[in-house]
């Protein structure tokens, strides 16, 4: 579980084992890599959920509007106190980071959040599992999947980011600051949308589709000569046009096919008509045939075909840094690209402890002595950069 006070300053609760900030950017995830935007791994058996706090103040008593200037972020002037863990808190403030806010990390957090399944754990998994992400996820017949990525943890992240700007404005309205609270399984949960609508107004138990839709035919991965490619006919019109490209003009006149409704109703029977057709070209040839079509279509890509894609690289989704030990490192850019400022010249995930002395002393006032004893007594760590 997440939550963040508003408006507020921490009543402490625990000790401090290190402190860092973030500047947007995640950690490399590639085997023997430092992992510094997220904490370093806890002893076995004992890994958190992404379950704490996070206390956001203004650097002054006056929120109101910034004069405009060029590059000026939104958060600019901003401190987010993150004491998250793992990756949905972490996701939200990289994100708020990204906007101008300056993060203070601090690292390992002493308790938890109260209530009767406190003690549960919180991962993406399990919240994917009891929300029913899993139960709909996976080929027809087959057993349930988890998605590639933590979905269920990005979610949360995303949703904490905007309840926190919400939380802004809402001071800035009020004055008055406020306490939000976002969950794994409630984050999940709002995120079945037209599956979760079904079965509540209509008692229609949700199923996995594989790549397909429930409700839209076809709308799913075919198999090519040497791949896959995904095709979606989202209206009747877009539907000839495929049976057009694909050389099947007889199964867009087929009494059975005629409109959405009906091809739904007969999904097997025209899924193994397109089927047969697609597996006769390469992916290549059939994305070749539906440019310029109007019809939604796209390869699956693997990683390396992600990242040169001239769209990705357009939208500035490769960005690359210098780590304090792993040397150059590169990181997917932000999903959102705006008019009156850029993210640039991000900086990397800094390390465990890396700013510990810093923001004792510079920014919450602590005398050197009193730093030393908390350093010596093993309170704090800082972590030196060579």
């Amino acid at each position: 579980m997440l939550s963040a006070a508003l408006g507020g300053r921490s009543g402490g609760g625990g000790l401090w084992r290190s402190l860092r900030r973030t500047g947007g950017a995640c950690s490399p995830r590639c085997p023997g890599a430092p992992s510094a935007a997220s904490p370093a791994p806890p002893a076995a058996g004992a890994r958190s959920v992404a379950s704490s706090s996070s206390l956001l103040f203004p650097q002054d008593n006056n929120p109101g509007p910034r004069p405009s200037a060029s590059n000026v972020k939104p958060l600019d002037g901003v401190k987010i106190l993150d004491l998250t863990r793992v990756l949905a808190g972490p996701f939200a403030t990289m994100n708020l980071g990204d906007l101008g806010a300056e993060v203070i990390k601090v690292e390992r957090p002493g308790y938890g959040q109260t209530g009767p399944m406190v003690q549960r754990g919180g991962y993406d998994s399990i919240a994917a599992a009891v929300s029913g992400l899993m139960h709909i996820t996976g080929h027809e017949e087959g057993e349930p999947v988890r998605v590639g990525v933590a979905m269920t943890d990005l979610a949360t992240g995303l949703y904490t980011c905007g309840a926190i700007m919400a939380g802004l404005l809402q001071r800035y309205k009020t004055g008055k600051g406020l306490h939000i609270d976002c969950n794994l399984m409630s984050s999940q949960v709002a995120c079945l949308t037209h599956v979760a609508a079904n079965y509540l107004n209509c008692k229609i138990e949700g199923k996995r589709w594989g790549t397909a839709h429930g409700s839209i035919v076809p709308y799913q991965a075919f198999k090519t000569k040497d791949g896959y490619i995904v095709v979606g006919a989202g209206n009747d019109q877009q539907f000839v046009t495929v049976c057009k490209i694909l050389n099947l003009p007889e199964v867009s006149k087929d009494s059975r096919y005629k409109t959405n409704t009906l091809r739904v109703q007969n999904r097997k029977e025209l899924i193994d008509i397109l089927s047969t057709r697609f597996s006769e070209k390469t992916t290549i040839k059939w994305l070749q045939l539906f440019e310029g079509s109007g019809v939604p279509y796209g390869p699956i890509n693997n990683m390396q075909q992600v990242f040169s894609d001239p769209q990705v690289l357009h939208n500035g989704l490769v960005m690359e840094m210098n780590h304090p030990t792993a040397g150059r490192i590169v990181v997917p850019g932000p999903g959102v690209r705006y008019s009156e400022f850029a993210v640039s010249h991000p900086k990397p995930p800094p390390l465990v402890g890396q700013h510990t002395v810093e923001i004792l002393k510079v920014m919450l006032g602590y005398e050197d002595d009193a730093i030393e004893e908390l350093l010596h007594t093993g309170v704090v760590a800082q972590h030196e950069v060579r």
